[in-house]
């Protein structure tokens, strides 16, 4: 009996040029980032999850949740327009089987194209089928984020848990820095984002005192 394969680059020719991946953004504070899921049984708590953290912990203005329904292939031109249009960086996943990771990092090659930086998340039991995509869409050695295998039969506090532990290699995919630098980073925006509250704070009992005397002055009048 023979056994159909499933080929996840839509059947696309190899691209023997090499690949010019995006130059990865130096800040994600105020950035927009695009979450593109593949409907893999928790892969939307995932990249949530994700998306989530780094609106918390590095100042993302905010998150774009997106859905590929055809988890096999490369997502559609109008969604690669959309995201490419719309975003700054994107989170990519879960790659949870072989041709799921394989098309998780075909989108990922694509948006680098279109010179926007993605962060691919695989489980590790695919890494070959993700190496071998992106081989043949020119990019080889393209790095993507790494969890254990598999996702879909975890709890939503271990999916929580497994994008805590994603996050320092998603941000340094996104960034381009290394994991240092990606702490120092969230260690930055931290205390950035602390000092405006403070400094709101500071400012608004003074401004409360500067309109009492002309409330009271216009009473008077």
């Amino acid at each position: 009996m023979v056994n159909a394969i499933l080929d996840p680059t839509g059947g696309a020719a190899r691209i023997r040029e090499d690949v010019l991946l995006a130059s990865p953004r130096a800040r994600l504070r105020g950035a927009t980032i695009g979450l593109l899921e593949n409907t893999k049984q928790n892969a939307s708590l995932f990249l949530d999850e994700v998306g989530k953290l780094l609106v918390e912990r590095f100042g993302v203005a905010a998150v774009v949740p997106r859905t590929k329904f055809a988890f096999a292939l490369p997502m559609p031109d109008e969604l690669l327009d959309e995201l490419a249009g719309t975003c700054q960086a994107v989170v990519v996943g879960v790659g949870d089987c072989g041709s799921c990771s394989g098309s998780a990092v075909a989108d990922g090659v694509a948006l680098e194209r279109r010179g926007i930086p993605a962060a691919v998340i695989c489980t590790e039991a695919f890494t070959v089928t993700a190496d071998a995509m992106a081989a043949l869409k020119g990019a080889t050695g393209y790095e993507y984020a790494t969890t254990g295998h598999p996702v879909a039969v975890l709890t939503p506090d271990e999916v929580r848990e497994r994008a805590e532990q994603a996050l320092p290699r998603v941000v340094t995919l996104l960034t381009g820095g290394d994991r240092e630098g990606s702490a120092a980073s969230a260690r930055s925006e931290l205390a950035s984002s602390s000092r405006e509250r403070e400094e709101r704070a500071q400012r608004a009992p003074q401004s409360g005192a500067n309109e009492g005397p002309v409330a009271s002055e216009r009473g008077a009048a």
